[in-house]
């Protein structure tokens, strides 16, 4: 079986479908990933074959107009304010993943939510198309409103709520979209994306999450898809820190930009101070920014998440899915302290399952407020939640089983509605 999987967006939305790809590969089948070509190397590095897409929507994060967007929004504001930047963008990104898709010739199609393209080209190419997503909100349910909104209930809109997900792009690129349907792959009848589903994955757990009641057979809560790091040995530095006191708190904003890093590192600082916790700080893709640190704080550029969590007491991060997959295996209190998207749904779920305190905005953040919620964590009842979860989750073998439901609907024996 050849697979395609087109992912688009920054490292969290590549690397779990490169454990997806390899899972596939194992299994005797040919993968290729089609993704920003920033993730060449990367993605290269695991033996899968690459196909590069145009990297100028990645570019756009790291621009001064992305900057300000991404820190000043949440839910659906930072796209929206970089919508005029990315619809130019639009035509040679969707050129590109035709031309990968239709050289490689797959036999499924599993794409990322952002890859607009893939449904429209498994459509062309008569093959089945696989929705995978890190998050939940593209199937209908009462359970909960769709993560890309900041409400923990709509009551009775919630099933509504996620036509948001689904519905959304082809509002924003349906003209771009269905103009290149016509010209580039030679489809003109108008489909739904949904109707063009054969199957849905969602790749987190079902301990996190649990699965709706008025789900169907063709949608799977796979488990987490982890790409560990067995390689990975700490630098000197980081290695004796680890070994010269107790477990360090984990402060750490991905790839989230920030318009005032020193300020934040500060109000970090301080709080860890106030406790009297070692901090271990990741600067990452800016949001925390270089200072003078006192002993008791040593400052990476970054670690790979499965490798480090573990050595760590507790966790402070952004709440991308990834981030919070990792922390939640490790069997960690965490805080989250979401920026924008799908952070505030996941930092919403960690507070209601009991493994962390409530959420903190970060542009409210004092160090009061955050030196409470680091205490709050040393809660013995919290850190034995938290522990059990970790347990469970390590339990699962969520790229085993997407892998069983892609090859259950390439070979039709998935029992579909």
């Amino acid at each position: 079986m050849r697979v395609a999987i087109q992912t688009l967006g920054t490292r969290g939305d590549v690397q779990p479908y490169i454990a997806l790809a390899r899972g596939l590969s194992e299994r005797g089948h040919d993968v290729q990933i089609a993704a920003p070509v920033q993730f060449e190397a990367m993605v290269g590095g695991h033996g899968i074959t690459f196909a590069p897409l145009p990297g100028e929507i990645l570019e756009l994060i790291d621009r001064p107009a992305g900057k300000a967007a991404l820190a000043s929004s949440r839910g659906f504001g930072a796209g929206l304010k970089l919508l005029k930047h990315m619809r130019p963008l639009m035509r040679p990104l969707l050129d590109a993943e035709w031309a990968a898709v239709r050289t490689f010739a797959p036999d499924v199609i599993v794409g990322h939510p952002k890859s607009l393209a893939a449904p429209h080209m498994a459509e062309a190419l008569g093959c089945p198309y696989v929705l995978a997503s890190p998050l939940p909100g593209f199937t209908p349910t009462s359970a909960f409103p769709t993560p890309l909104l900041p409400f923990a209930s709509l009551g009775p809109f919630n099933r509504i709520s996620h036509a948001l997900a689904t519905l959304g792009p082809g509002l924003l690129f349906g003209k771009r979209i269905r103009e290149w349907r016509k010209k580039a792959i030679g489809v003109d009848r108008r489909r739904s994306t949904a109707s063009l589903r054969s199957g849905t994955i969602y790749a987190y757990s079902p301990k996190v999450v649990p699965v709706p009641p008025d789900w169907g057979s063709d949608v799977l809560v796979s488990g987490y898809w982890f790409l560990d790091s067995d390689d990975w040995q700490p630098s000197e530095g980081l290695a004796a820190f680890l070994e010269a006191g107790e477990p360090p708190v984990y402060v750490g904003f991905g790839s989230m930009p920030g318009l005032d890093p020193q300020g934040l590192t500060s109000t970090v600082v301080e709080a860890l101070g106030r406790t009297g916790k070692r901090g271990l700080l990741a600067t990452g893709g800016g949001a925390l920014g270089a200072v003078s640190t006192p002993a008791n704080v040593h400052v990476i550029a970054g670690a790979p998440h499965d490798r480090l969590f573990p050595r760590v007491a507790a966790t402070i991060h952004h709440g991308g899915a990834g981030t919070t997959a990792a922390a939640l295996r490790a069997g960690r209190p965490t805080v989250v302290c979401p920026f924008f998207g799908d952070q505030p749904f996941w930092g919403r779920r960690v507070a209601e399952l009991g493994v962390g305190p409530d959420p903190l905005d970060p542009k409210a953040l004092t160090v009061e407020s955050l030196a409470a919620a680091i205490m709050a964590m040393d809660d013995l009842n919290m850190r034995s939640r938290a522990a059990a979860l970790g347990t469970a989750i390590r339990k699962e073998d969520g790229v085993a089983a997407a892998v069983d439901f892609i090859e259950g609907i390439a070979s039709g024996k998935t029992a579909l509605p």
